[in-house]
């Protein structure tokens, strides 16, 4: 099995590192593509981190990891296979943007994959773990990924890999019964909430949102437009290494 390349930086005591997707995306995973030097060697990498039981990568066997990988082709269908069992992808893809300083618009960055752990055995409902995996890619023009289907169809030779990220971590699974209390009483809290609204706030719609166009060229390059290295320093100052509240899974 592989194991990462290099070490990471140790954090001081009392701080751990806690990026926000848009950081992950745009100070790490956009640094590592384009071979820049990163905030800080806090990532390692780990080479074909989805073939791997999350139990042996090291540093997600302490609860929660981070790591780089090489995806060296296109994954196809929602079920990866590894170790003693299997990654599948849970809902659907989602978007991670950049906001764009004072210009109030967005600019599409990454994109982020969340898939649960399967154990092959014992056979399913049961084979679902608590194991978790986060994965962010780097976002491509429309054009780009017409093209790379293509080539996926008629047998073509791989793009050269491309480089994700990825957040391994255990989550703690409640059991059914609590979890099904807890959506019964927040379907009714909402209810009352409802009620208790004034009639001209109820049936109102939120505001619209301004959803960014496809951008012509990769994102890769496009994001300097709208952060600057200055900008990227200062903001790198206070992800990469600060205490923070236990992130939600």
């Amino acid at each position: 099995m592989d194991r990462p390349a290099q070490a990471p930086t140790q954090l001081p005591p009392g701080f751990r590192f806690h990026p926000t997707d848009e950081e992950l995306v745009v100070l790490y995973l956009r640094r590592k593509a384009l071979a820049r030097p990163l905030p800080a060697a806090v990532i390692p990498v780990v080479h074909d981190v989805a073939r791997l039981d999350p139990w042996d990568v090291t540093g997600a066997s302490e609860g929660e990891g981070y790591f780089f990988s090489l995806r060296r082709a296109p994954a196809t269908g929602r079920r990866r296979r590894a170790g003693s069992g299997y990654w599948k992808a849970t809902g659907k893809e989602k978007p991670v943007f950049l906001q764009c300083g004072g210009e109030q618009r967005q600019l599409l960055v990454g994109v982020k994959t969340a898939l649960a752990f399967h154990r092959r055995e014992p056979p399913p409902p049961s084979s679902r773990t608590g194991w978790v995996m986060h994965e962010y890619r780097l976002a491509v023009p429309r054009g780009v990924a017409d093209q790379r289907k293509k080539n996926a169809r008629h047998g073509c030779v791989a793009e050269p890999g491309e480089w994700v990220v990825c957040r391994v971590f255990l989550k703690n699974r409640p059991n059914r019964d609590a979890g099904s209390k807890t959506l019964r009483h927040g379907a009714s809290a909402r209810r009352r909430r409802r009620q208790q609204q004034p009639e001209d706030v109820r049936g109102q719609q939120p505001l619209p949102f301004s959803a960014p166009q496809p951008s012509s060229s990769s994102c890769v390059t496009d994001v300097t437009d709208c952060l600057s290295d200055e900008d990227e320093d200062e903001a790198s100052s206070g992800s990469t290494a600060r205490a923070a509240p236990q992130r939600e899974a």
